[in-house]
């Protein structure tokens, strides 16, 4: 009996005891009060109004050289909201949990969010074409339509989506209530150090936590799908188990012999009945490929059976040779032979 870490791995984990969420009164009323938020967002740096002015008045004070201390340190906090790096931390966590509970919900989840991550928020970057702060043109302008793509924050969104995914597949309310704390904290300190270092407007940072925000309270709309998704990878995964467990027919080379199956006669035994004028019946449909069947030709004459020529033709087997019978040999004599317990006959003597 194993008693390593792979013996306790192997064991049937308990099912999981989360519930999947659904879009309760509460969730939706929260949904559609984030939703008037961002879109009040957008209409506010569309129209250029106070959160234009307020986005100006931080990028001038220039909060880099306020504090340049804590520089070197949120350059590498700041990672913490990038796609790639914090996709696969998650991604390997979630990939554990998907292994350990037997079930793709945890991974199928996590790649439904970032689907919607993707399309959400850059359709409204591209949309928009906001500058950053480095390439501002006109002090008071939004900056709309000018190629950018800074607005909503995509490191601020992506903080929110993907460590708040952590605290959606919680498996307690208390771990969730932990996880939701600390996915707060996070995508906070990554919007706030995005300002500092003068890559995003504040605006794009509010807005970046709205959008975030919004698709996690609305990923309870997708479960019904993930769970179809879910059946059909693994009804695709028991269909191929299924035909990988079929073993196919191997090849005979030309020229080889074909194993002949227990309790069928081999090639050499039906010539030897068949030179002896007896009939073999028929074998059955459905027998071994190798079976030999003995047909009878058409003018009554003896027997014959189509087999595979040995491998040997110099020294023919045994039971191959030409069978004799109680009435004699069927080859024909020899003039020049002398049959066995017979006189030689006189020959004549040269020179006599």
């Amino acid at each position: 009996m194993r008693t390593d870490i792979f013996a306790r791995l192997d064991r049937e984990p308990e099912p999981p005891k989360i519930e999947t969420p659904r879009m309760s009164r509460h969730r939706i009323a929260l949904f559609g009060g984030t939703l008037a938020f961002y879109l009040a967002i957008v209409i506010a740096v569309l129209m250029s109004s106070w959160l234009v002015t307020l986005d100006w008045k931080v990028m001038l004070f220039r909060p880099y050289q306020q504090w340049p201390q804590i520089h070197a340190f949120l350059d590498y906090y700041v990672v913490l909201g990038q796609r790639g790096p914090t996709a696969v931390m998650v991604a390997c966590w979630l990939g554990w949990r998907s292994w350990r509970q037997h079930t793709l919900r945890p991974l199928l989840t996590l790649g439904a969010s970032l689907l919607l991550l993707n399309v959400t928020v850059g359709a409204v970057k591209y949309g928009l074409g906001r500058l950053g702060p480095h390439y501002a043109t006109q002090i008071g302008s939004a900056e709309l339509f000018a190629g950018g793509d800074i607005f909503p924050s995509g490191h601020t969104a992506n903080a929110v989506v993907t460590w708040g995914i952590l605290a959606y597949l919680a498996a307690t309310p208390r771990a969730r209530r932990y996880l939701s704390a600390m996915s707060a904290v996070v995508s906070l300190g990554v919007g706030l150090t995005t300002v500092y270092l003068g890559t995003h407007w504040l605006s794009d940072v509010v807005l970046g936590w709205a959008a975030g925000l919004l698709i996690l309270l609305g990923l309870p709309w997708c479960e019904p799908m993930i769970t179809r998704a879910e059946n059909w990878i693994f009804a695709a995964r028991e269909r191929l188990s299924a035909r990988s467990r079929l073993v196919p027919a191997l090849p005979v080379a030309a020229g080889d012999r074909q194993p002949v199956p227990a309790g069928q006669p081999t090639a050499a035994a039906v010539e030897a009945e068949a030179a002896q004028g007896q009939v073999r019946p028929p074998v059955a449909t459905g027998s071994h490929p190798a079976a030999v069947a003995v047909v009878t030709t058409a003018t009554g004459s003896r027997p014959r059976a189509h087999t595979t020529p040995p491998a040997h033709q110099g020294h023919p087997a045994r039971s191959e040779r030409t069978p004799v019978t109680p009435a004699g040999s069927r080859r024909p004599p020899h003039a020049d032979r002398t049959p066995r317990g017979g006189t030689a006959p006189a020959r004549p003597v040269a020179g006599g």
